[in-house]
């Protein structure tokens, strides 16, 4: 049953926006293509069934009229979400207005904390444990290229212009720009033709600082200060609690593109981001401090910082102020110089500073003479966000995780092993392997020699420690914190890991103590460690070697969790109970043994990889699971959504702040009934891995998906699996979500639900009124169901049975077939049967409208691609056909959004 979504007097102002981008893009079809375009167009986008339209279609289009529809379908889809966008932070502006907050806002926190009697010092005590990070990686889910990105913010920017204009000549002049905008994107290449290099992801992943980030950064900061000082009192202290984080350079897990160079490049760029960043707001400092000796009296202090100074100028001997920073500047670029960097300085370059302790220092020499002489307004502005900005970003811009697979770190372990004469390590049960990595870990001698000859992988993954080393050296302390260990299931495995870090300098013995200059990571995957994680960590914790790392590592823990492989390993409903048990598991052993636990939650973009709100997810974890210590990873077209608008990337990290907040100081939300929960999980997986594990699953999906050809399309540096494409297990979970998107399934976030529920209900019919009493009341049931209810949304099951007719064997593709078209009606029943409801969204009436206005377009699209794909398989040496299936994929992938 479908709403009216469009019969809001408020929601004028979008139809107005659409109808206007609408008409405009026409008029470019029209000048830019023929009348046959335009008409399969508006044909496709009335259609009921897109395939079949097609295929009376395509026919009788040339080439090159194809690839105009393609890009044509996904121009509507793109300046439609624009538009969306727009209305939503229309609509949040005007609420804000009249008073209103939101969920995730900090002053929506502000007013819960009050409500429930928090003081001052608990806020602060809070605040001075909290440690939130939001960490930027290489995943390659954005398909979009940077200059359409930018294209997109344009046009965003644009039509907030024209709602504030009153002008006639204004309003022309806006709409001539966004049709010129409209040109070029349509006359640009959407898909890459080149691999995306690591070196071209770092650049990327940095170019988002300039873009948003440095302005973000201090205005989230400053937000949630002034919101606690007006609640709670002036002597509430914002600590640098909040981070950016990376792994673009250091993640080498399925890589073999990343090494100690891309490491190395990696901080370069960088540094070379933050120092420009530095220079430009010191420069502009200069030019707003021109107090004069005749009017303010300065500190000892800060007239000892200007009389040092490179500024020399007549002018400026009365202005100290003035000096200090040209001095602060000079220091500064001598310190990029001495990293590599080539920056100029008006100033001549004088000592480098040693670290960004020092840096600091000389700023809060300015901030604190101006607040003693009553010019506390001036410290308060872009000062204050500089000091900010540097005790947060350093000269190293973000921290990166270093990550490598157990395997690869077992297997340079046992060729350290054999060079040096000892054990056959991978003989060697768990026990074993723990015995001998102890034996070795408790002293200093190394075991790599520089005279012996060492495979490749050894001294790649050597080198990448040594490097970071370096690195730490160079570019301060808090540049490399972390190192990750994938599909971690044994404490072997972190053992592993500390003795390579042993061998590279960076664990060592200090006092007769170890002391690791970087944390060692977990990573628990699978449904299988998951289940396992806190009997490891109780294992580890026993040893009295390791607690011993941990006490120079302040006692604390992080501990990753994976999403994605869960997902794909047990399914949707299994993976997010199985995370939930870990945690609290987790919880329960950290605990016994004293430690702090910091949980990293290893979350994608789409729901099938742990994708949905931030506010929510973080809210809807175990009691005693946040503690003040989250890291959560953002990625592709995450990064994009998020954090490419400054104000929406403060708006977002504020929500994590605003979230940890309320977890660590608000009574515990209550946790979902662990019985039904149980059975539910456990027959949910079963029905999920009964179909991925059944016979000719993997042809069924490699066939009626475009796996082969999103393997091709160039969205990152790394392969889309670990080995081939022939076995799930090999598969990685992007690529595996990203495919059943396009298809337009979306089966990772949902298949065996439906099923689940049905036994549960025939079993004992009151389990239904439990489930619905856990949707209205329980706070992780509602955000699994709610997830799952907004990729149900996006699902199509008559587009995708068109795919299913890609399968060679047909008799056993239509089985399949039937068999998960079975399992979506059950699981659409089941989920509105629980939430009470006869139609999807009804109470996220933002997606729904969202979704109305672009799926048009994503199902003609998708119906193209069917068609194309029917071709390309016939013709699989035609690179023209692979393109135009490509350009499809980017279509639909933009218009989705969540995809990977």
């Amino acid at each position: 049953m479908r709403f009216n979504l469009f019969d809001r007097p408020e929601d004028a102002p979008l139809a107005a926006d659409a109808a206007l981008m609408t008409d405009a893009l026409l008029d470019l079809l029209r000048e830019q293509t023929d009348a046959t375009v335009v008409e399969a167009v508006r044909a496709l986008a009335a259609a009921d069934d897109s395939s079949r339209t097609v295929a009376a279609l395509l026919p009788r289009l040339s080439r090159r009229q194809t690839e105009n529809l393609i890009s044509a379908c996904g121009l509507f889809a793109q300046i439609l979400n624009i538009t969306e966008d727009v209305h939503h932070e229309r609509l949040r502006l005007a609420h804000e207005s009249e008073g209103g907050t939101h969920d995730g806002d900090i002053a929506a926190t502000v007013a819960k904390l009050q409500a429930h009697g928090v003081s001052a010092a608990q806020v602060q005590a809070a605040l001075d444990t909290t440690f939130v990070a939001a960490v930027l990686t290489a995943h390659p889910t954005e398909v979009q290229r940077q200059t359409v990105l930018g294209f997109h913010r344009r046009i965003r920017a644009l039509l907030v212009r024209r709602e504030h204009c009153r002008h006639p000549e204004g309003l022309a002049d806006i709409d001539r720009e966004l049709r010129q905008i409209l040109l070029a994107l349509w006359q640009s290449s959407e898909t890459r033709r080149f691999k995306l290099t690591v070196q071209g992801e770092i650049n990327n992943g940095v170019n988002i600082f300039p873009l948003s980030l440095f302005q973000a950064l201090p205005q989230c900061y400053r937000r949630v200060q002034n919101r606690l000082r007006g609640a709670f009192g002036g002597g509430v202290r914002v600590p640098d609690l909040l981070h950016i984080g990376g792994w673009i350079g250091g993640d080498r897990d399925g890589n073999p593109f990343v090494d100690a160079s891309t490491l190395r490049h990696a901080f370069v760029r960088h540094a070379d981001a933050v120092f420009h960043h530095y220079r430009e707001q010191l420069r502009l400092l200069l030019q707003e401090l021109p107090l004069s000796v005749r009017r303010v009296q300065v500190s000892a202090a800060l007239a000892q910082l200007a009389s040092h100074s490179p500024d020399r100028e007549t002018a400026r001997e009365e202005e100290p102020y003035r000096r200090a920073v040209a001095h602060i500047l000079s220091r500064l670029i001598a310190k990029a110089h001495q990293l590599g960097l080539t920056l100029g300085c008006w100033y001549g370059l004088g000592e480098p500073y040693a670290d960004t302790a020092e840096f600091l220092a000389d700023l809060h020499t300015v901030r604190d003479s101006l607040r003693a002489h009553g010019s506390a307004a001036l410290a308060e502005g872009r000062l204050a966000d500089i000091i900010r900005t540097a005790s947060v970003c350093g000269f190293h811009l973000m921290s990166l995780d270093l990550r490598q697979h157990a395997d690869k770190h077992a297997q340079v372990v046992a060729e350290l092993f054999a060079r040096a004469g000892l054990e056959d390590y991978h003989a060697l049960d768990e026990a074993g392997k723990q015995n001998v990595l102890l034996r070795e870990l408790r002293h200093s001698r190394p075991l790599y020699s520089p005279y012996l000859a060492y495979g490749d992988l050894t001294r790649s993954e050597l080198d990448v420690f040594h490097e970071a080393r370096r690195i730490k050296a160079e570019f301060g302390e808090q540049a490399v914190c972390q190192s990750i260990i994938s599909n971690c299931e044994q404490p072997s495995d972190m053992l592993a890991l500390a003795l390579l870090l042993k061998e590279t300098g960076l664990l060592v013995w200090r006092g007769g103590k170890p002391h690791s200059r970087i944390n060692i990571v977990p990573l628990f995957e699978t449904i299988g460690a998951l289940a396992s994680s806190a009997e490891v960590m109780a294992q580890m914790f026993e040893l009295s070697w390791y607690r011993d790392v941990l006490a120079g590592r302040g006692n604390t823990q992080e501990i990753m969790l994976g999403y994605s492989d869960s997902n794909k390993d047990g399914g949707y409903v299994s993976s997010t109970w199985g995370l939930y048990q870990a945690e609290s598991a987790l919880v329960d052993v950290f605990a016994r043994y004293g430690v702090q636990m910091r949980l990293f939650h290893g979350r994608g973009g789409s729901v099938g990889r742990g994708g949905g709100p931030s506010y929510q997810a973080v809210l809807a974890q175990p009691a005693g699971s946040v503690a003040g210590q989250i890291r959560i990873t953002e990625q592709g077209e995450v990064i994009t959504n998020k954090y490419a608008n400054p104000d929406n990337a403060a708006r977002n990290l504020e929500t994590l702040i605003a979230a940890t907040l309320e977890a660590v100081l608000l009574p515990p939300v209550s946790p979902p009934d662990a019985a039904l929960m149980d059975a539910l999980s456990a027959a949910a997986f079963r029905h999920y891995r009964e179909l991925i594990n059944g016979e000719g699953f993997i042809d069924y999906f490699l066939q009626t998906s475009p796996i082969h050809e999103i393997a091709t399309l160039n969205l990152g540096s790394r392969p889309a699996s670990r080995k081939t494409l022939s076995r799930i297990q090999d598969l990685r979970a992007i690529p595996w979500v990203f495919a059943w998107a396009q298809n337009r399934l979306m089966l990772p976030a949902w298949y065996g639900f439906g099923s689940a529920v049905a036994e549960l209900c025939r079993d004992n019919p009151e389990h239904l009124e439990q489930l619905r009493e856990h949707a209205r009341s329980n706070l992780f049931f509602q955000t699994m169901l709610s997830n799952m209810e907004q990729v149900m949304a996006k699902t199509d099951i008559t587009l995708a049975r068109h795919y299913a007719e890609l399968s060679r064997d047909r008799e056993r593709g239509k089985a399949i077939f039937a068999r998960i078209g079975e399992e979506y009606r059950l699981s659409l029943q089941a989920l509105q049967d629980i939430l009470q409801t006869d139609a999807l969204l009804r109470g996220n009436r933002s997606l729904a409208r969202s979704l109305a206005l672009r799926m048009p377009y994503l199902n003609a699209l998708g119906g193209i691609q069917v068609a194309l794909l029917h071709q390309l398989r016939g013709e699989p040496e035609q690179s023209d056909l692979l393109n135009l299936v490509h350009a499809t994929i980017n279509g639909v992938a933009q218009g989705l959004r969540n995809t990977g």
